[in-house]
């Protein structure tokens, strides 16, 4: 049985998955929080990647080996439709979870046996 970030980097490199993805230039995991909760969490879901149907678990497990959330800032334009559009987009954009790991890089899978539980 494959450990949680290899299960994690074999998501991360199939084109099954929609809700989670490579982000900055693959040093970054993507998250899409409410689509990963159908997608991968479901209870109608056929094949269990991981043995929950939880969320948080998953996140407790990206905290346990060693990754820790990026916080996404966005610049804010002075006029009131850009605003409120730009607002719309941050909403949709707080669904998204990012989760940096410096031992967890697509231009470096050797270092992928470094990511070991706390």
């Amino acid at each position: 049985p494959l450990c949680f970030p290899q299960k994690l980097w074999k998501m991360l490199e199939s084109d099954q998955f929609r809700s989670i993805w490579w982000s900055e230039g693959g040093k970054c995991v993507a998250i899409n929080k409410d689509l990963f909760k159908v997608e991968v969490l479901g209870r109608g879901v056929k094949q269990r990647v991981f043995n929950t149907w939880h969320i948080q678990s998953v996140i407790r497990q990206l905290n346990l080996y060693g990754f820790t959330k990026v916080q996404r800032d966005f610049q804010r334009s002075a006029s009131l439709p850009e605003f409120l559009s730009e607002e719309a987009a941050a909403s949709a954009h707080s669904q998204i979870l990012y989760y940096y790991n410096p031992s967890f890089n697509r231009a470096h899978p050797w270092l992928l046996g470094m990511c070991n539980r706390r």
